[in-house]
């Protein structure tokens, strides 16, 4: 029986009996076993890094109740990172009952090397042999009385992700604890060792390595060594000079092939059920006799600019992030990482920056978020200055529809969406090589530092558990960030209803907003409609198109079309030619972040000058290449 608790800081709860720490390897299954033990719900991935951050819940374990305090993953205690020095710290200044040292079954001895490390510091401690299912398919024999008796501390086997050896392990937990049975034995092979001694560091190191190979000669087995060479011709291909980032782009373009196909049809369904809702919600303030300015902001502007966020952005995400959630469960994205590290190392940036570009592709507030995993605070700025680089889920229906309209022809069939996946991948590769250019002067400027190295486990490929990863997505990703979209999207709403139709002379807030940024607009290629819809898009990237077409028309209300003909017309009316098209995209993807992204920059970085810079930095860059553009193409 558990008792839930939400997640609290990393100081010892003198409210519970016992306090035990969790320490590991990242992509151990560490996160895991916190969620089982405490009732609560990390998130779990198959790629390093993730946990950054301490996190404590309760559990009661028969008649005791336990803080259990899931420490950063780290690869030692050498403290060359943040996480190494949160763990050592955490595990060298608090008072700790015990130590849950989890270890992947799979890869025993480098997990050994560190075990050993903790047992310097924390003499009370269970090894969890975690994953033991994969070691056994691997046909790797762990004798763990053998390893108990050489390491002097209790062993259990688990597989955490199937709940099996969980209640052995509470109940070793609790009896070293309680001191009920005489778990502490002389260990054969540990003694002298003590990693907090600085000047002999290095040696104590080394020394530990030995003892962890000693160890696995006396206690492990290697039966099949034919998965193992599987995975290693597997990787071969997968991490290859030659092969591998052709396979990442191709398996990125499927990715956008398949999310711009499948979220066509469910975004025109929801319109459908919107525009029902909206009708009825006409008839029913007519009935109510709510006055007309009521209605217009209340419908027209926070109603109509909410579902067109909801319609716009929900499908896409809803098929883009689950699919991106069984990638990162299946262990690929580390090898995107370890494929682009030469890239981003020569730009004074880190190998890990290309995981939170991709977290950045489904929304740049993640991604920003996702810089924690990167443990130089120099790099980590850049990472987070750079993210908004990258074109996330609420600037690709405006990037769709303008390819459909000017390249790809304006029925969406096969050929056409294939077109679109093609571009929309040339895109990427775009904003990939403008990012790695702008870290590169970061990091001779503003974010200059040293580098650090880049220690990157290759985790196991893993079938990915596909309903509970579509599912925790959906929960997790897709309805955390559409609910974060919709709250700033609402205010957004009714100042967009508010400038189109609050009137000075003849002439609407709106109009004449954008006939000053007309020439400003002329000059760089796009015109002063198209840079205000920029500006009103601040909150939220889905409103852009929808406050062009509201400015055409001249309507006072947003105004959804009903097929990209219709749109195509329109903005040819408006004077819309090719290389109006080919800026606008430019300006879509590089410009300031959407409030939400702001927001959590000024979270992430603790200073609104940074927040300034993130916003500023894609802005100049944007202006600046659709000048060059325009120019260039007006030529030809």
């Amino acid at each position: 029986m558990f008792a839930r608790n939400s997640v609290t800081s990393n100081k010892i709860n003198l409210d519970t009996d016992f306090n035990i720490a969790l320490a590991g390897n990242p992509n151990v299954g560490k996160s895991t076993i916190f969620n089982a033990l405490t009732g609560l719900k990390q998130h779990t991935g198959n790629w390093t890094g993730k946990t950054v951050e301490c996190s404590s819940g309760k559990a009661k374990i028969r008649d005791k109740s336990f803080l259990i305090t899931d420490l950063p993953g780290t690869y030692s205690m050498l403290s060359f990172s943040k996480e190494e020095t949160v763990a050592k710290g955490f595990l060298a200044n608090n008072k700790t009952d015990c130590v849950i040292i989890v270890i992947d079954s799979n890869v025993i001895e480098r997990n050994l090397s560190f075990a050993l490390q903790v047992l310097s510091i924390q003499k009370k401690a269970v090894l969890c042999l975690n994953l033991c299912d994969e070691a056994e398919k691997n046909g790797i024999c762990i004798d763990k009385d053998e390893l108990s008796l050489n390491l002097g501390i209790p062993v259990v086997c688990t597989c955490a992700s199937k709940r099996k050896g969980l209640k052995e392990l509470k109940s070793v937990v609790y009896d070293v604890c309680t001191g009920k049975k005489n778990c502490f034995r002389v260990s054969r092979n540990f003694e002298g060792v003590d990693v907090l001694d600085n000047e002999h560091h290095k040696k104590n190191i080394e020394t530990l390595a030995d003892k962890s190979r000693k160890i696995c000669s006396d206690c492990v087995t290697y039966n099949c060594m034919a998965l193992n060479e599987r995975v290693k011709k597997i990787d071969k291909i997968l991490t290859s000079k030659t092969t591998g980032i052709p396979i990442m782009l191709l398996l990125f373009g499927m990715l956008f092939w398949i999310t711009s196909v499948g979220a066509n049809y469910p975004s025109e369904w929801l319109s459908i059920l919107f525009d029902f809702i909206k009708s009825n919600l006409y008839n029913l303030f007519e009935l109510l006799s709510v006055p007309s300015f009521i209605t217009g902001l209340l419908i027209d502007g926070v109603y109509t600019t909410l579902t067109w966020v909801v319609s716009v952005m929900l499908p896409p995400m809803a098929i883009f992030f689950p699919l991106f959630s069984i990638i990162e469960d299946s262990g690929y994205l580390p090898r995107i990482a370890f494929n682009l590290d030469k890239f981003f190392s020569g730009c004074g940036a880190h190998g890990k920056q290309s995981l939170t570009m991709a977290m950045g592709i489904g929304c740049n507030a993640c991604g920003v978020t996702g810089c924690r995993i990167i443990e130089s605070p120099q790099e980590r700025l850049i990472a987070i200055l750079t993210n908004n680089f990258m074109p996330c889920n609420g600037r690709f229906p405006i990037l769709i529809a303008i390819i459909m309209m000017f390249f790809a022809g304006s029925t969406f069939g096969i050929f056409s969406s294939l077109t679109v996946a093609a571009i929309l991948l040339g895109i990427i590769v775009l904003c990939v090589l403008v990012t790695l250019g702008v870290s590169k002067l970061l990091s001779l400027t503003i974010a200059k530092g040293e580098a650090s190295g880049f220690a990157l486990e290759l985790p196991p490929y893993r079938k990915p558990q596909i309903i509970k990863t579509i599912i925790r997505s959906l929960l997790d990703r897709t309805l955390f960030v559409l609910g974060r979209a919709v709250i700033v999207a609402a205010p957004a709403g009714a100042v967009i209803w508010l400038l189109a139709n609050i009137y000075i002379g003849n002439t609407s807030i709106l109009a004449y907003c954008t006939e000053f940024l007309n020439p400003f607009g002329q000059f760089i290629g796009l015109d002063g409609v198209i840079v205000m819809a920029f500006i009103l898009g601040f909150p939220a990237n889905e409103t852009v198109i929808p406050i062009i077409i509201m400015s055409y028309m001249a309507s006072g209300t947003l105004v959804e079309y009903t097929s990209y003909e219709q749109l195509l017309q329109l903005f040819t009316a408006n004077g819309w030619t090719a290389v109006t098209a080919v800026c606008t995209m430019i300006m879509c993807i590089m410009h300031f972040p959407c409030s939400t992204t702001c927001l959590t920059i000024k979270k992430e970085t603790g200073s609104l000058k940074w927040t300034l810079i993130s916003m500023a930095l894609p802005t100049i860059m944007g202006i600046i290449l659709c000048i060059i553009t325009d120019n260039i193409m007006r030529i030809f």
